[in-house]
């Protein structure tokens, strides 16, 4: 196959898929129905102009035997008068007559059975016309509802223009929320491990963070220690251990402690 040859078979290949894309079976019917109604004007206007020659051809013919017998009337009138050479060429212009009639009256038969066929085929188109026409608006309805049925199922499947459109915007709203959430977290943990200075002034200082996990451990330990009393392994833990509070110790041992405590959170104060 030669360039050229494949080159028009791809050109008219896509121009027929364009075209069949465009084309709309509604609109392509509606055409067919016109067109149709046009040929059927045409072949009525044929059998109006068929029946006006045939008319015509009678008025021609009725005028020529009103003349004809007027021709038989004058020869013999002329003939009792004695006038032979008078009726002799009445006669003769009646016979003339008699021959145009002859010929004009194969017009008219022609024309008659002319007129008959234009009549029994426009008959014939008016019925297919009509019965082309209740199939037409048949089948526009059929396609109509199949148009509206495909449309709802593309929307129901999501495989609609619009409501892909709609899919996608929500995909990405998803996509986009879900990148905000886990950022936001990734910050909180650099903001609560110290990586990033939290300049809002919320966050709390050194000491406040050692205490939090102090409290962090003591549950630890309170958690444990209900552990081993289950188990049998140690005592069973006091009220105030069960309530969260650090165990309170003997007077005389806590006061250093105490004082050493307080001391050590005087330092930088007094540093200060």
């Amino acid at each position: 196959m030669s360039v050229m040859k494949r080159l028009s078979m791809i050109f008219k290949s896509k121009a027929n898929k364009a075209l069949d894309k465009m084309e709309d079976p509604r609109e392509t019917l509606d055409y067919s129905y016109q067109r149709q109604l046009e040929l059927l004007q045409k072949v009525r206007r044929g059998v109006a102009d068929v029946a006006t020659s045939r008319k015509r051809v009678e008025l021609q013919i009725n005028g020529l035997e009103s003349q004809a017998k007027r021709y038989e009337e004058q020869g013999r009138k002329a003939l009792s008068v004695g006038r032979e050479d008078l009726a002799r060429e009445a006669l003769q212009r009646r016979s003339n007559l008699q021959s145009q009639m002859t010929d004009l009256k194969v017009q008219h038969d022609n024309l008659q059975a002319e007129e008959e066929k234009l009549t029994t085929a426009s008959q014939r188109l008016q019925a297919k016309v009509d019965s082309f026409r209740t199939k037409k608006e048949t089948i526009k309805a059929t396609y109509t509802a199949a148009e509206a049925q495909t449309r709802i199922n593309e929307a129901f499947s999501g495989i609609s223009e619009e409501m892909g459109d709609v899919g996608l915007a929500i995909q990405r709203a998803e996509d986009k929320t879900a990148q905000m959430q886990a950022r936001a977290g990734a910050i909180d943990e650099l903001l609560a491990s110290g990586a990033l200075d939290d300049y809002s002034g919320t966050r709390g200082d050194d000491i406040q963070a050692e205490l939090d996990r102090m409290g962090g451990g003591m549950d630890v330990e309170l958690e444990l220690a209900r552990m081993k009393a289950e188990l049998g392994q140690g005592p069973a833990p006091q009220s105030a251990i069960e309530q969260g509070q650090p165990q309170q110790q003997p007077q005389p041992q806590a006061q250093p402690q105490q004082q050493g405590g307080t001391q050590q959170l005087r330092q930088p104060g007094e540093g200060a």
